[in-house]
């Protein structure tokens, strides 16, 4: 079986590097490939697999980077995608911010979907110098708020940033947080407070 989805998965690599941007026929049989490997279990569903604007954009050959005209229209789209709370409150409870930080629970077919997912923002960032386990993938965290301050206008850009990183950067490798649901209202909430809060540890 595994071999079977690995033979596969090659199939669809390699329909995809052969794909010119127009050959849309390509694109459909190399989809097509990809969802006859995969079976629908639990939460995760074959709808998956279906890319919106940015996600089509983002999937470009490494040897065909995206132009900056087509950067600059997947950060606009995005950005005006961005939610901000209607009572304009951004800052929530750090420490509830930190226990999202350390969680990858969650969108995992094997996971509650009637529970709270996590960001498991460790698994890319540096975020404090008590926790040792992190990854390097995104920038390091560290201190964020004690760098930037806390003005109306850091907030807005890191609740931004935390609801769909793509309005800042195309492309970026972080996760749409708020844009695709993964993280609530006030979980946004209270990751924005682990960033900026002067007692979070981020700012220790």
């Amino acid at each position: 079986m595994k071999k079977t989805t690995y033979a596969l998965a090659g199939l669809v690599v390699l329909a995809a590097g052969c794909a010119s941007v127009s050959d849309q026929e390509t694109a459909q049989k190399a989809l097509a490939v990809m969802k006859a490997s995969f079976n629908e279990k639990g939460q995760a569903k074959l709808d998956r697999l279906d890319q919106d604007e940015t996600q089509k954009a983002c999937s470009r050959p490494e040897s065909e980077p995206l132009p900056k005209d087509e950067a600059a229209k997947i950060e606009k789209l995005n950005f005006a995608s961005i939610k901000y709370p209607a009572d304009g409150k951004m800052l929530g409870d750090w420490r509830e911010g930190e226990k999202i930080a350390q969680s990858g629970v969650g969108k995992q077919y094997s996971d509650d979907p009637k529970k709270p997912s996590g960001g498991n923002c460790y698994a890319c960032h540096q975020m404090s110098k008590t926790e040792i386990s992190y990854g390097t993938i995104g920038p390091s965290l560290y201190q964020y708020g004690k760098l930037r301050g806390n003005t109306e206008a850091v907030q807005r850009y890191t609740w931004g940033k935390v609801w769909n990183s793509n309005a800042y950067t195309a492309c970026s490798n972080m996760p749409r947080f708020g844009h695709n649901g993964i993280l609530t209202e006030k979980q946004i909430r209270d990751v924005t407070a682990l960033l900026l809060d002067p007692a979070s540890p981020v700012n220790q």
